[in-house]
């Protein structure tokens, strides 16, 4: 929420500085986002008076005025229908920056006529709509001093973060309530003027009591429609929002001011009394923001004897919403249920200031002085006569008394405060306290409902600095690790992803439907999704990835190397949530840039894929030797191009490779993507306890014996079926097995490829002998046969 230091100064009487009353509002729990001063970016622009206008000798509509901003007169070429000699204005001399054109000016030549500078408009320097004319400022006006600081605009805007649960604090009072309450000033009750109505009050009754139990409301008659009283529109400009009328603006000034939404209707537009009724389905509405929503029954709206004119408590309806030509108004104070609103609002997807208030609960004891207040405003800004007040309803005013014990600041906050001070904090955020410390909340704080709610209250007013920094016991001795396994292997593969030069993304943990459809389809779909954009939850890590690297390129990124540790989420076969822990890999657009030396550029391929599975498996401790690499990746991957790595023939440690050439495109993705997703639920877990040390180094005694086998194999025979025989022929003997060449063409039969592999032979307590290697070699060519292949002669 936002607000001026003025602004707030209206309600709070403090000699504080800016820097103290931030300090105060983070420390009471009022988080400050930021501070900015609107005068700041206006600091170049002065008072100005034109002394001549004269026509531009090239342009009909062009003027060339002499203006004096006080360094004397200097020559501007000005197109306002309004410049004029003796006219008091804005002047911006070359070098100032103007907002709202988003251009540095300099001195020009405006058909041929030197510019110095410029008078501007409203609209130029964002302070306003204006944009007929130049600004006209009075002629007492001081010429050559700072606009800024004549208009009153050196008003630094707070923007606070307001937690659900402070639905007192959605207004200026209720903030100085509590910066009062925390010492920083004292509070300046609001003027609840006495309306003397003449008549009866208008029509409005009730017929949904559960979702509008109270509808206060007057009608003022004869009313000008004019604009807001410059105070009041500099307020609302300060914290964004546009000025539009002065009714309209009177309600907005209400919502932020005393956090209480109000709306006016336009008499004349309506037909009969207003009722407070619940929405037939298929009803609809033009809302005040220009579009239509289509109300679900059991909605609780705003209606006459025709049609729906406001969704209650959420926003108003364009039909009966005031304009200029307005004369006859009824002003509509009610108190909506917070529970209704928050539903409909959800429903219609549809956020506005008065749901933001009215959804966590508005002061129900306010609607008698709220009303008066904004009819005040009314009759003094506009002009007319009121009416009588119709109370149709009643609000919940009543709550609950808690009884409470001072002891408990201690014991539940930490803080020993005296019950003195206890008693003056609760009753200066206006709680009630009884000599037996029987506690009742005021009406605007429907959020306290227990003991523990007070000791917070006592607390964050008295200082949660003050709260004693008390460690928690621990046992004596070294302390004991507290990461689970599953911890440390997320940690070190991630540490491991990044050694490799790859980038970790976060991304979202759900998709849209279309998304979780190209790899399978999710199982989990959200009920109250954020948008339906993001309503399933992941079946896979890709598609975010895919996202990433698809804007990541088209911002310029010649490669994209990123990596996700996050879960998946599946059904299990009892339909019970499964959530697996994955890292998702993606490899987009160069693996190397070209160069005199490279050449050409080179794209990342499934080898590439296949490397990084096989390094962040290796990573994780899995027995990479002893993985398949076998078909099947899924309908996402392209065939041919992908595989499965897995520990036997049913557990796939994960999948690598290009991905499909049609969901590339589902993506707007250009070019060929390999990406990896390895499943760290399915590596198996180690045996033994865990330890953070490192085996000790213990080299093999003897030197290791490498020998080199060429076989002629089948085309369709897979090296890795190879290795995997050659190496498994004596597993006493071999401790490794790769391939080194593969080669195809003179000298080898069609259908057949030639497959050399290196055997690397370790000894253990005795040297090999001739006889001994020979047979080790008959054992690999005897394995290899099994397999098809033929030793090369």
């Amino acid at each position: 929420m936002k607000f001026t230091l003025g602004w707030l100064k209206s309600h709070l009487a403090t000699d504080a500085s800016l820097d103290a009353i931030l300090d105060g509002l983070t420390r009471i729990g009022l988080e400050v986002e930021g501070v900015h001063n609107p005068g700041e970016a206006l600091a170049a622009f002065r008072v100005a008076r034109v002394l001549s206008a004269e026509r531009h000798p090239q342009a009909d509509k062009l003027q060339v005025l002499s203006v004096d901003a006080g360094d004397g007169p200097m020559q501007v070429v000005c197109g306002a229908p309004n410049a004029r000699a003796g006219l008091v204005g804005v002047f911006g001399a070359p070098g100032a920056y103007v907002p709202g054109l988003d251009v540095t000016l300099k001195v020009a030549a405006i058909r041929g006529v030197e510019s110095n500078g410029m008078m501007c408009s409203a609209r130029e320097l964002q302070i306003g709509e204006g944009h007929d004319g130049i600004i006209e400022l009075p002629d007492d006006a001081p010429v050559g001093t700072s606009y800024s600081d004549y208009a009153g605009l050196n008003d630094p805007v707070i923007d606070v973060s307001i937690t659900p649960n402070r639905q007192d604090c959605m207004g200026v009072h209720g903030i100085a309530r509590d910066l009062a309450a925390a010492g920083l000033g004292t509070l300046i009750a609001p003027e609840v003027p006495a309306v003397a109505g003449e008549g009866p009050g208008p029509d409005v009754r009730i017929e949904d009591a559960t979702g509008c139990p109270a509808f206060f409301a007057q009608a003022v008659s004869g009313l000008t429609n004019g604009e807001a009283p410059e105070w009041m529109r500099q307020r609302l400009t300060a914290i964004g929002q546009k000025p539009i009328s002065t009714l309209v603006d009177i309600t907005n000034y209400m919502t932020v001011d005393l956090g209480r939404p109000l709306h006016v209707y336009d008499t004349a537009k309506l037909s009969g009394g207003l009722v407070a009724r619940r929405a037939r389905a298929g009803e609809t509405v033009e809302a005040l923001n220009g579009k239509s929503y289509t109300l679900a029954e059991g909605m609780t709206v705003i209606a006459d004897d025709v049609a729906v004119h406001d969704i209650g408590g959420i926003m108003g309806g364009a039909h009966s919403g005031v304009s200029e030509t307005t004369r006859d108004v009824i002003i509509e104070c009610a108190y909506f249920a917070p529970e209704a609103i928050a539903r409909a609002g959800q429903a219609l997807s549809l956020t506005s200031e008065a749901r933001q208030r009215f959804e966590r609960g508005v002061d129900p004891a306010f609607l008698d002085d709220g009303l008066a207040i904004a009819t005040f405003l009314v009759l003094h800004y506009c002009g007319g006569t009121a009416s009588g007040v119709t109370r149709a309803g009643s609000p919940p005013t009543t709550m609950t008394t808690i009884r409470y014990a001072p002891s408990l600041a201690e014991t539940l906050g930490g803080l020993a405060v005296p019950a003195e001070r206890q008693r003056a904090i609760l009753e200066s955020l206006g709680f009630t306290v009884t000599d037996d410390w029987q506690v009742t909340p005021p009406t605007w704080r429907r959020d306290v409902d227990g003991a523990a709610d007070l000791v917070e209250e006592v607390i964050r007013i008295e200082g949660i600095d003050k709260v004693a920094t008390v460690p928690l016991p621990r046992a004596p001795g070294v302390a004991r690790p507290t990461a689970t396994a599953e911890q440390l292997l997320e940690r070190r593969v991630r540490r491991a992803a990044a050694a490799r030069g790859l980038d970790e993304a976060v991304t979202w943990s759900f998709l849209g439907a279309a998304q979780a459809a190209a790899f399978g389809g999710g199982a989990w779909t959200l009920a109250n999704p954020i948008s339906e954009d993001l309503k399933v939850m992941r079946p896979s890590l890709l598609p975010g990835l895919l996202s990433a690297a698809e804007r990541n390129l088209k911002r310029g990124l010649s490669a994209v190397r990123l990596f996700e540790i996050g879960r998946r989420y599946l059904k299990d076969d009892k339909g019970a949530s499964d959530e697996r822990m994955t890292l998702g890999l993606v490899l987009a657009g160069n693996r190397r840039e070209r160069g005199w030396r490279e050449g050409k550029a080179a794209a990342f391929d499934a080898y590439d894929a296949k490397a990084e599975a096989l390094a962040l498996l290796a990573a994780a401790g899995a027995p990479v030797d002893n993985l398949q690499v076998m078909g099947e990746a899924g309908e996402a991957w392209h065939p041919g191009q992908s595989g499965t790595l897995r520990l036997g023939p049913k557990t796939v440690l994960a999948r690598f490779g290009m991905l499909h050439p049609a969901l590339l495109k589902a993506f707007d993705l250009d070019g060929a993507v390999a990406a990896v997703e390895l499943y760290l639920d399915a590596l198996p877990a180690k045996r033994g306890t865990r330890s953070f040390m490192r085996p000790p180094f213990a080299p093999p005694a003897l030197q290791s014996v490498r020998r080199d086998f060429a076989f002629l194999v089948p085309e369709s025979l897979s090296a890795d079926a190879l290795v995997r025989a050659v190496r498994g022929a004596d597993k006493a003997a071999i401790v490794g097995a790769r391939v080194f060449d593969v080669f195809t063409g003179a000298g080898v039969e069609a259908g057949r490829k030639s497959v050399a592999i290196e055997v690397t032979l370790q000894p253990s307590d005795k040297s090999f002998t001739d006889e001994m290697l020979k047979g080790i070699a008959d054992k690999v060519v005897a394995a290899a046969a099994k397999q098809g292949a033929v030793l090369r002669g």
